[in-house]
């Protein structure tokens, strides 16, 4: 009786490869989507600029949620992770954008750091309402980013992108930045 043997594949990985850029970030490829080149152009870098502020607002939302103190810890602690999944999916919808638009969206923390124009934090631990504060101040740059940028893409008709910046970045911001501003009233004691 003979027996067949088949080659056996190698099941080792291909460890360490490198390639060559294939599109270069700050540039857009073609896409019929019904939308100019420079339309396109235009709403990608205004997405990144708010795409990276948004993805440093997701890692303030994270480290002051991990970092919370005092009387209020556990309803701040929840309140802030819940913002923060709400900035993640708020990333990955804009960085989707990017994509969709041709684009190549900011996805490396260091080029993120390069790019946004919020201030880093100190490392160590603030009191509660500087990290309160720190937030709101992020939500304020973005909010101010995104109406612009929303204002000049709906002139561009690229009402995709209008849509997203309006719906989900302003509305979300605005509800968000309200929640937290909150935090920092001091009410009036109840007399009897």
């Amino acid at each position: 009786m003979t027996t067949i043997t088949k080659p056996v594949s190698s099941s080792q990985p291909w460890l360490h490869q490198r390639g060559e850029v294939i599109q270069e970030f700050g540039t857009v490829k073609q896409f019929p989507i019904g939308l100019s080149y420079e339309a396109r152009m235009y709403s990608c870098q205004r997405l990144n600029k708010v795409l990276a502020d948004t993805q440093i607002l997701y890692g303030l939302y994270k480290k002051h949620h991990w970092l919370m103190r005092g009387a209020t810890f556990y309803q701040l602690h929840l309140v802030l992770d819940k913002h923060a999944g709400e900035q993640l999916e708020i990333v990955d919808t804009i960085a989707e954008r990017v994509q969709s638009l041709g684009g190549v969206a900011v996805g490396d923390p260091r080029h993120v750091a390069e790019i946004t124009s919020i201030p880093r934090p100190p490392d160590g631990v603030e009191e509660v309402p500087a990290m309160l504060s720190r937030l709101l101040e992020a939500h304020e740059t973005i909010l101010v980013e995104a109406h612009d940028a929303a204002a000049r893409t709906g002139e561009l008709g690229d009402d995709g992108t209008n849509d997203l910046l309006v719906s989900q970045v302003i509305r979300t911001g605005e509800l968000q930045a309200w929640f937290l501003a909150e935090h920092l009233v001091d009410t009036p004691l109840v007399r009897a």
